[in-house]
């Protein structure tokens, strides 16, 4: 293995190389070009390949001999001519290269000094004379023999300006790096200054210079000496970056470290003196971590992170960066409740009676609290349940929280989920990040002071989901049971057991919930509220609660149960009670007005002085309109707010049987007006009607309150039935509302809100409802309280519910449809 010789220092510093026979051997040539040239070269010569250097006209090198067949080559080379070309490797790690893996280029060298070396080694001291080409191979047994011609030298003509500005440049920046380089004695530069011929002066920088060895071969195959020098420029000027570039960012790091170092002596000395005067504050300070450590209830894992922090705080210096970091990460520790719960209040009678107490209703939330008493009364051990509470919004769902929390007898804790984005705020940060701190659920536990508290996620459908991760999946952690004894948390590093916590998530849809968190969830359905319940939340809750928060007592205002019934119906139109709680706030602020400026007003309020105080009623309530027009029917439908009934009018024209459908209905809704009439042109017979009773007449669907969005399924056996009284003039079934899907075979499928749209048909004054027969279990879930007073019809097709829905009898002033 043939490497370039890493020489000392004494033996680049200066111009000789001496061995140990005591000649002199320059290091590079002296004298004018002619006498390097003047040496005969044979037709064919020996070609030695070189690893890690290339050698250029004029310059002596040193060469380590390792490879058998080039230690035989050299011998036999210093036994006749001692010429030999060199030629380095393409690969420098090739250990056996062929012809094809060398450069053609190469430099035609006279071996000077053959030199067996202490460690059993060979070097060769070999002087380059010509460049020369590779033309062919000639042999590789036992080595390369090949035959090359030689390159001649470009020089530059005459005196040229520019040329002596290049090797002037050359000389200059070479020294500078021989200064500024601390690898290279500054002895070397006597080799620079004492060399005098142009071509040799930068054969010799190219040979020294520290660039790649594919940089030096570009160089050696440029045949201008000047454009040899001008790219050795480019080099040179290169490394003086480099060289600067370390040189100043060595001088930054030691001026850093002495800064450091200064800093350090001070803060001893300031420790020294605290020490005389009366101890040190941070050592009191760490004291006291160590001391509150030992009445914590944590496990040895725990513990053992928390003396390796504390002892890291010992030796950190107090101006370093992370010095607030980890304080914050120790205090969070400390402050985290280890083991600690309350104690669990197992009186069912009690949470009973509490759970009665702040909310009417709800029925099956508190039975499913009371039977997770009962389990833990039983059992003594119980992994918490996870419950979400969805509904429309004002239902109580998030205030029940707080009631659970009282009837167990456990802290309380609410967390909003709404348009929370970064998953971040879930799991924490880690503590590398500036400003980090633990996730929202640790940090609610550690406000709670204990494991076990009754933990609300409010409006979990609200989560949001961007670039910064998705909160939703960082919940499913959290929220199972299987995993959340070991809830991991990015700044603690640690885990952390939530399984004793009773979490409560709240929602108001479930569509916008993803799949799997809804799968970890036990979910409970809370719906809206009678007209009779709403009564009964508003004389029990909110108006005493309104009455002390404004400063009233009970007998400076009454309300009755009419003027109840009159806000509720005429002032409010929701699924839940928070708009009554603010037109009720509003009655007692105008009361409270009174009472404070000394007027005289009446205790018991009546229609005309709550007028007075919200004004003109702001909703009519929705009642049951007749049945003196056909085509008029009434249906059933499902908001955000509750139930609703809405009212299906069907109009015919002459024409050619066009469909016009508005209302701003959703595509869903107008599918169904399409198959509806599709389904009565099929079985029009039934009905007494002709096969083509809608080609003459143009058809259009209205659906009142136009500026209202409307759409979904459930509207399909109400334009059904609407279509059919239109065309036969036959009057509706009085005081009957529907609702069910619609297909093409005339089935009538199921649809949700039964609840809700129920609810709406009382309040209309309804009293007979068709549904589909696969609706009959929802009503049989309802309370009867929902349902007496109503007759429901369970149908299967759509025949069957237009006999339950159309008189025999048509309607007054019937209008004659020709079919013709």
């Amino acid at each position: 293995m043939e490497k370039k010789y890493r020489r000392p220092a004494n033996e680049i510093l200066f111009p000789d190389i001496i061995d140990g026979e005591g000649d002199i051997i320059p290091i590079i040539a002296d004298g004018d070009d002619g006498e390097m040239e003047n040496v005969e070269v044979p037709e064919t010569i020996p070609v030695l390949s070189l690893r890690n250097t290339v050698l250029f006209p004029g310059v002596v090198l040193p060469i380590s001999i390792a490879r058998p067949r080039s230690i035989q080559l050299i011998k036999d080379a210093y036994r006749s001519d001692k010429i030999v070309g060199t030629v380095a490797q393409k690969d420098p790690d090739m250990e056996n290269p062929g012809f094809s893996d060398l450069h053609s280029v190469g430099t035609i060298g006279q071996i000077v000094r053959l030199l067996e070396m202490p460690d059993g080694s060979t070097t060769a001291i070999i002087q380059g004379r010509k460049r020369m080409v590779l033309n062919e191979m000639v042999s590789d047994n036992p080595y390369f023999i090949a035959r090359v011609r030689i390159i001649p030298e470009i020089k530059p003509e005459g005196m040229t300006k520019d040329f002596d500005a290049i090797v002037g440049s050359l000389k200059d920046l070479s020294l500078k790096i021989i200064k500024i380089n601390p690898n290279i004695s500054p002895e070397a530069s006597f080799a620079i200054k004492n060399i005098e011929n142009n071509t040799y002066l930068i054969n010799f920088i190219c040979s020294n210079t520290d660039i790649k060895v594919q940089d030096k071969q570009k160089l050696l195959e440029i045949n201008s000496l000047r454009d040899r020098g001008f790219t050795l420029l480019e080099f040179l000027v290169q490394e003086i970056q480099v060289l600067e570039l370390k040189n100043e960012l060595q001088s930054k790091v030691k001026s850093d470290l002495d800064q450091q170092q200064r800093e350090f002596l001070l803060h001893q000395q300031m420790k020294t003196i605290q020490n005389e005067l009366g101890g040190n504050p941070l050592e009191k300070e760490i004291e006291e971590y160590r001391k509150k450590s030992e009445t914590k209830k944590w496990s040895a894992d725990v513990k053992k992170i928390f003396e390796k922090e504390l002892d890291k705080l010992h030796r950190m210096n107090p101006a370093a960066a992370e010095y607030s970091v980890l304080i914050n990460y120790i205090q969070t520790l400390l402050d985290l409740p280890w083991g600690e719960y309350t104690q669990d209040n197992l009186d069912l009678n009690n949470a009973r009676r509490v759970l009665d107490l702040d909310h009417f209703g709800l029925d099956e939330v508190k039975e499913r609290i009371l039977e997770h008493l009962a389990v833990l009364k039983l059992k003594g051990d119980l992994k918490s349940p996870i419950l979400c509470l969805y509904g429309p919004p004002g239902v109580g769902k998030t205030s029940l929280g707080k009631s659970v929390a009282k009837a167990l007898g456990r802290k309380y804790v609410r967390m909003s989920l709404g348009g929370l984005h970064d998953e971040a705020e879930i799991r924490g940060h880690r503590k590398t990040y500036v400003g980090a701190m633990p996730g929202r659920i640790v940090l609610n536990i550690k406000r709670a002071g204990s494991s076990n508290p009754v933990f609300i996620l409010d409006e979990v459908d609200k989560v949001g989901q961007d670039f910064r991760g998705d909160p939703s999946s960082a919940l499913l952690e959290v929220l199972d049971p299987e995993q959340n004894s070991t809830f991991f948390d990015n700044f603690l590093e640690m885990e952390y057991d939530l399984s004793k916590v009773l979490f409560i998530a709240t929602a108001n849809t479930l569509s916008t919930i993803s799949p799997a968190l809804r799968d970890r969830m036990e979910l409970i359905e809370i719906t809206g509220y009678l007209v009779e319940e709403k009564l009964e939340i508003a004389r029990r809750h909110l108006l005493p609660k309104q009455l002390e928060n404004h400063g009233v007592k009970s007998d400076q205002l009454t309300l009755s149960k009419s003027i109840l019934e009159t806000l509720i119906e005429k002032y409010t139109r929701e699924t839940g009670v928070r708009e009554l709680d603010k037109r009720l706030a509003k009655i007692i602020r105008v009361t409270a007005k009174h009472i404070a400026s000394e007027t005289d007003y009446n205790t018991s309020l009546t229609e005309t002085e709550l007028e007075e105080i919200l004004g003109p009623p702001k909703y009519n309530r929705d009642f049951y309109s007749g049945n003196d027009q056909a085509g008029v029917v009434t249906g059933l439908a499902w908001t955000a707010a509750g139930g609703e009934i809405l009212f299906v009018e069907a109009s015919l024209s002459k024409g050619s049987g066009k469909l016009t459908l508005t209302g701003n209905l959703g595509e869903v809704m107008k599918e169904s007006a399409i198959i509806a009439l599709e389904y009565l042109k099929s079985n029009g017979a039934m009905l007494h009607l002709p096969d083509n009773f809608s080609e003459n007449w143009n058809i259009h669907i209205h659906v009142p309150e136009g500026a209202i969005p409307k759409d979904g399924p459930s509207a399909g056996i109400t334009m059904a039935a609407s279509i059919a009284s239109a065309f036969t003039q036959r009057k509706v079934k009085k005081y009957l509302a529907m609702t069910g899907e619609i297909t093409l075979r005339g089935k009538v499928l199921p649809v949700g809100g039964i609840k809700e749209k129920i609810l709406a048909a009382k309040r209309a004054s309804i009293k007979e409802i068709i549904l589909s027969e696969e609706n009959r279990k929802d009503v049989e879930d309802i309370k009867e309280i929902y349902i007496k007073g109503l007759k429901f019809h369970y149908v299967l097709t759509i025949m069957s519910a237009l006999d339950i829905s159309l008189l025999k009898q048509k309607v007054k002033n019937p209008r004659k449809i020709s079919f013709k």
